[in-house]
C-alpha cells in the first residue's frame, strides 16, 4: 500500500499545479500546500468511522420507520415494509462488529497518504543539509548547568519549588509485570526507565503511526525515549517549546542539550511494543526543595546496542583551551576502552542514522543552547557526517 502511495504522489502534485486548484490555494493564502492537504485529510479522516455510519444509518431507520406507518393499513404493502423494517433493524444491530472491520483497510490507506504527505511537506521545509553552518556547544556540564539554576538571575521559568506532585515509579514493584510483559516480547526496561515514568503501561502501537524523540547532534536518534505526534505538536505550539519540553516531560539540561529532532515511521501493517504513560517529576540532590513537573505522556522503547540499526557514534577529544576544536575521532569501541575520566575529554557526535524507520535529523527552531549559552566556551563546528544531515526514509 505504500508503495502504490508513493507512486501516486507525483499525480498529487500534478493536480495541486492545475491552474484552477492554484487560483484556489491563492485565493485562501495558503502557502504550505501539502501540510494543507494532510490536514484537510486528516478532518476529513474523523468522519470515516463507525460512529459516523451508524449515526447515518439510524438516521435512514427513522426514514424507514415513517413510511412503514403510512402504509401498515396498505393490504400487502404493510407486512412487506414491516419485513423490511425488521432486516434493516437486524443488520443496524450487526453493523458495529462488521463495519468497524470493513472501514479498518480504508482508514489505514487515509492515515498512509496523510504521512506520505506530511513526509514531502518536511521534505521541503528546513531540513539540515549542511552542517558546517551549525555549531554546537555539546551538552552542558551537570556541575554548570546546576550553578546557573541555583543562581536567581538565570533560574529558568522551567524550574519548580517544592517537591513533585508525580512521583516516580517504584521499579521494584513495577518489576514482576516488566518481566513478564519483557518474555511476551515487550522491550526491557531499566531502573532508569521505569523510574522516568509517574505511571506506566505496557502498549502495541499500530502502523500507520509516527512518533518524535528530540536530540541534540551528539544524542543518538535510536533511543529509548520518544513523544507522539500530539505532544509533539502541543510542544511546538506552545509559547515556549523549550520551556514546555524541559518541564513537562522533566528533562535536565546535562541530559540533553536539544536542538534537532527525528521521527520514526511505523508502516501500515508494522507495529511496535513500547512502554507509555506520563512523566515522572525529577529532582536533583545538588537542587534540594527544586523540581522539573513532568506529566506529558512519554514512550519508551529500545533495540540491543549491538543491534546494526543502532546508530554509528564517533568520539572527538577537545584540544582543550578557551578555544575547543574537535580532533582525532575514535569509534564507540575504542571509546568504552577509556577510563570514566578519560572519557570526559570527548563529546560524542551521531555520525550516521541507520534505522530505516527513522527520518531527520530536522531543526526543533528552539536553537542548541539553554541560559542563553551561558556556560560554554567557544562554539564547536560540526563535522560534515551523515548523521547530521537530514534523511527521509520512505
Amino acid at each position: 500500500m505504500g508503495e502504490a502511495v508513493d507512486a501516486a504522489m507525483s499525480w498529487v502534485i500534478s493536480f495541486l499545479r492545475r491552474r484552477r486548484v492554484q487560483e484556489y490555494l491563492k485565493a485562501h493564502k495558503i502557502d504550505e500546500v501539502l501540510k494543507w492537504l494532510a490536514l484537510e485529510i486528516k478532518a476529513a479522516r474523523t468522519r470515516i468511522s463507525v460512529a459516523e455510519l451508524t449515526a447515518a444509518f439510524d438516521r435512514a431507520i427513522k426514514v424507514v420507520e415513517a413510511m412503514a406507518v403510512k402504509v401498515e393499513l396498505v393490504p400487502v404493502l404493510g407486512n412487506k415494509a414491516k419485513q423490511v423494517l425488521l432486516e434493516v433493524k437486524n443488520i443496524r444491530m450487526a453493523a458495529d462488529k462488521y463495519l468497524a472491520r470493513a472501514l479498518k483497510p480504508v482508514q489505514d490507506i487515509v492515515d498512509t497518504v496523510v504521512l506520505r504527505l506530511e513526509r514531502e511537506a518536511l521534505e521541503r521545509q528546513k531540513g539540515i543539509v549542511d552542517v558546517r553552518n551549525i555549531h554546537f556547544r555539546g551538552t552542558l556540564p551537570e556541575a554548570k548547568a546546576v550553578s546557573l539554576m541555583r543562581n536567581p538571575r538565570t533560574k529558568p521559568s522551567w524550574l519548580n519549588d517544592g517537591a513533585p506532585r508525580l512521583t516516580q515509579a517504584d521499579p521494584d514493584l513495577m518489576r514482576s509485570m516488566v518481566e513478564a510483559k519483557v518474555k511476551d516480547g515487550w522491550p526491557p526496561l531499566s531502573d532508569g526507565n521505569v523510574q522516568s515514568f509517574h505511571k506506566l503501561v505496557a502498549d502495541e502501537i499500530k502502523g500507520p503511526a509516527r512518533l518524535f524523540r528530540i536530540v541534540s547532534p551528539n544524542s543518538r536518534a535510536m533511543s529509548d525515549c520518544w513523544i507522539s505526534e500530539k505532544v509533539f505538536n502541543d510542544i511546538q505550539n506552545s509559547p515556549n517549546p523549550r520551556e514546555a519540553w524541559r518541564k513537562f516531560l522533566a528533562v535536565w539540561p546535562d541530559w540533553n542539550a536539544d536542538g534537532q529532532f527525528v521521527i520514526y515511521d511505523l508502516k501500515s501493517g508494522e507495529s511496535l511494543k513500547t512502554w507509555r504513560g506520563p512523566a515522572s517529576g525529577q529532582t536533583k540532590d545538588a537542587l534540594p526543595g527544586q523540581h522539573l513537573e513532568g506529566g506529558y505522556e512519554q514512550i519508551v522503547f529500545n533495540i540491543a546496542r549491538a543491534d546494526p540499526r543502532n546508530d554509528v557514534m564517533r568520539f572527538y577529544k577537545l584540544k582543550g583551551g578557551k578555544k575547543d576544536i574537535l580532533r582525532a575521532p575514535i569509534s564507540q569501541a575504542d571509546f568504552n576502552k577509556l577510563t570514566r575520566d578519560q572519557q570526559k575529554e570527548y563529546v560524542s557526535i551521531r555520525e550516521s542514522i541507520t534505522h530505516p524507520n527513522i527520518s531527520g535529523p530536522f531543526e526543533t527552531g528552539w536553537g542548541y543552547t539553554d541560559f542563553e549559552g551561558a556556560g560554554f566556551g567557544d562554539k564547536i563546528g560540526l563535522p560534515s557526517l551523515p548523521g547530521q544531515t537530514t534523511v527521509l526514509h520512505h
